[in-house]
């Protein structure tokens, strides 16, 4: 009895060590996203039809759908592992998507497959959030100031853009992944893909206006390989 206990646990631990692709102390891959040529210059919001919301910026905020930093640094590139690693059981905890001064936070949410989704109103005006999937479930609900979050779930990969059918200039992405192997570029440009198991991946950059590029790579032990992606900018 007591060897099949033994036999019973090991297997327990090997399921659970196969539960998800990400290895402590794997390898890594990181880069830096940049753009080339001359990005479209930003709008201007115009918040004035609603003052709780223009009232929380001492000066006009912009559009977010390029959005750049020094040295032609490119930022809200979803950078992730396409091919080459297992599907992941979702996290338990919630991915959130904010809506704060009648804009969304972040501008693009990167979650998994079957991750619970949480959308907060933490405005004091209505919001009525539209995400628009060709894949998934398509749905439109409001949100009252003061109510419970919105909870849902994507059961297949997809991004998907947001919006809001108050607010015309809120506009967002849901990234929805297979696999925890994903980095949005910030500021920098900058993005890392760490933990990953020796293997042959597909790395591949997404971006909401440049649309999407991706590179080969191989991952050998703990060693780090360096991939950058150069976007090419529309004027218009």
């Amino acid at each position: 009895m007591r060897i099949k206990h033994i036999y019973l646990a090991g297997v327990a631990i090997l399921a659970a060590a196969t539960m998800t692709s990400a290895v402590p102390g794997g390898g890594t891959v990181s880069g830096k996203i940049t753009y080339e040529g001359t990005p479209a210059k930003q709008k201007p919001i115009d918040m004035s039809k609603e003052p709780s919301c223009a009232k929380q910026y001492s000066t006009p905020t912009t559009t977010e759908t390029v959005v750049t930093g020094p040295n032609n640094a490119l930022e809200n590139v979803v950078v992730y592992i396409s091919a080459g690693a297992p599907d992941d059981p979702a996290p338990s905890q919630a991915a959130v998507f904010t809506q704060k001064g009648c804009r969304y936070t972040p501008h693009v949410l990167a979650f998994q497959v079957n991750q619970q989704l949480e959308v907060v109103n933490d405005d004091q005006t209505s919001h009525n959030i539209h995400p628009l999937p060709k894949v998934n479930r398509e749905w439109n609900k409001s949100q009252p100031p003061g109510t419970p979050p919105i909870v849902d779930k994507y059961d297949k990969p997809e991004f998907i853009p947001v919006k809001c059918n108050v607010h015309p200039w809120m506009h967002g992405t849901f990234a929805v992944l297979k696999n925890s192997h994903y980095s949005i570029s910030a500021e920098g440009g900058d993005f890392k893909l760490p933990n990953l198991p020796p293997g042959k991946y597909t790395v591949t950059a997404w971006h909401e206006s440049y649309g999407e590029q991706t590179q080969e790579v191989t991952i050998a032990g703990s060693e780090t390989k360096t991939v950058n992606f150069v976007f090419k900018a529309k004027p218009y």
